[in-house]
């Protein structure tokens, strides 16, 4: 298990379950752990999802854009639930965004 650090400065995990289950349901995420864990803590946009949950996204390239969806269940605690790549830039209300 992995520890990134979201812009509210809350420790979010990566746990290996959760990256079995992203890789199971997105091969393509296979070679990008440490990116899930980048894009969290300095991410390109911060979307609010569904539920209570964040999502911290990255641009890699041109209709590349890497998603890591996460929850903040205290002001210290969090974890990973998803991460996958879009093809667009996502769509949401931007909670905080790169100068």
């Amino acid at each position: 298990m992995d520890i990134a650090y979201s812009k509210n400065d809350v420790s979010v995990r990566l746990s290996y379950e959760r990256w079995y289950h992203i890789t199971e349901n997105h091969d393509d995420m296979a070679s990008y752990y440490y990116d899930v864990l980048e894009t969290i803590e300095n991410p390109d946009l911060v979307i609010r999802g569904n539920k209570g949950t964040l999502k911290a996204t990255k641009n890699f390239g041109k209709d590349r854009w890497l998603v890591a969806v996460y929850r903040e269940v205290s002001k210290k605690d969090g974890f990973v639930i998803t991460a996958y790549f879009l093809d667009k830039k996502p769509k949401g209300e931007i909670i905080w965004q790169r100068n």
